[in-house]
């Protein structure tokens, strides 16, 4: 599952520091969530703080993307 949490962040000039001390856990903690595996209760209270939906929160496939299985290379199609 890939989450855009940093993207949003910096979108809204917030560092992952600043909004883990709006969530009142330690950034630490906060990193850990968003580079593994959220519980949905997580990824609420991200979304409400960051005053967001909390669908903002996952990345969206591109349609115009393919992905190579073997070595995860990324091509734009034309």
């Amino acid at each position: 599952m890939n989450l855009r949490v940093k993207e949003v962040c910096k979108l809204k000039n917030i560092t992952i520091t600043q909004l883990a001390e709006r969530l009142n856990i330690k950034q630490e903690s906060l990193s850990r969530a968003i580079n593994g595996n959220p519980t949905i209760e997580t990824l609420g209270k991200i979304a409400d703080t960051l005053n967001l939906p909390i669908t903002e929160l996952f990345e969206q496939p591109a349609t115009d993307i393919i992905i190579c299985p073997k070595c995860g290379t990324k091509f734009k199609m034309e």
